[in-house]
């Protein structure tokens, strides 16, 4: 319940910046994902490859620092069809200048996961991000970021544990 309530939080947030003075857009694209096992894997542990697209509002803190709360879709897991996660995330990142073209940014995220069947893995999910940005134009990036679990996706009767781990690369507009 405490799980719901942060993920509650963390939208709120996002949309109450959509409504608040700054910038939104948009962003897409290729997502790696894997599990990273404690022991064992409990299957063959292949990467998966699939997409992201979500919603951004970036809401400015000073010359240098931003914070951006975000909701998107993330298709992560591993390539067996019983590892296939697919998640609602809010990320929610401070991203800092490094020059005029070029930010990196860090942040907490809470993904909540689409249920396809009573597979074993938990509903919610909890994660540390990094990402690196470059601007094309004024409206239009690109951006390579990493994800790494910080809690257990797996239920315990598995006596083992999993964390996701992702890459993705994409591409996004400013509006």
């Amino acid at each position: 319940m405490k799980q719901l309530l942060l993920l509650a939080l963390l939208l709120g947030l996002s949309i109450n910046t959509f409504s608040q003075s700054g910038t939104f857009g948009v962003r897409g694209g290729y997502n790696i994902s894997n599990l990273d096992f404690e022991g064992e894997p409990i299957m063959e542990n292949k990467h998966r490859n699939s997409f992201y697209i979500g919603v951004f509002a970036e809401y400015s803190l000073g010359k240098a620092v931003a914070i951006v709360p975000e909701l998107q879709f993330s298709a992560e897991g591993a390539n067996d069809e019983k590892l296939h996660l697919d998640y609602i995330q809010a990320p929610i990142l401070f991203k800092f200048n490094l020059g005029k073209k070029m930010r990196f940014g860090l942040g907490p995220q809470a993904g909540y996961k689409i249920p396809k069947y009573n597979d074993g893995i938990r509903d919610m999910a909890f994660s540390g991000v990094g990402s690196l940005e470059y601007k094309l134009n004024y409206a239009l990036f690109v951006d390579l970021r990493y994800t790494y679990g910080m809690s257990d996706i797996l239920e315990t009767e598995f006596n083992n544990s999993a964390k996701n781990t992702n890459i993705q690369i994409g591409v996004g507009y400013q509006f």
